[in-house]
C-alpha cells in the first residue's frame, strides 16, 4: 500500500469507530425513558439560561467600563 492508500485507511477505521459510537449513543437514547430525556433536556436548558444571562451580564459590564473610561 502507498502512504496515501495507508492514510484513506486510516481515516475509515477513524469514521468507523465513530459511527460506532454514535450509534451506540443513539441506541442508548432510544432505550432511556422519555421523561427522563425531558428532565434532562429542562436542565441543560436552566443551565443554558443562566450562562446566558452570565454573559449578557459581563457583556453588559464591559460596554459600561468602556463608555465611563471615555467620558
Amino acid at each position: 500500500l502507498s502512504a496515501l492508500e495507508q492514510e484513506v485507511l486510516d481515516e475509515y477505521t477513524r469514521l468507523l469507530n465513530n459511527m460506532d459510537q454514535l450509534s451506540a449513543s443513539i441506541a442508548s437514547l432510544a432505550t432511556s425513558p422519555t421523561s427522563q430525556i425531558l428532565d434532562s433536556l429542562r436542565e441543560l436548558e436552566r443551565k443554558t439560561g443562566l450562562v446566558f444571562t452570565l454573559l449578557k451580564a459581563s457583556v453588559y459590564s464591559i460596554v459600561l467600563q468602556q463608555q465611563l473610561e471615555d467620558e
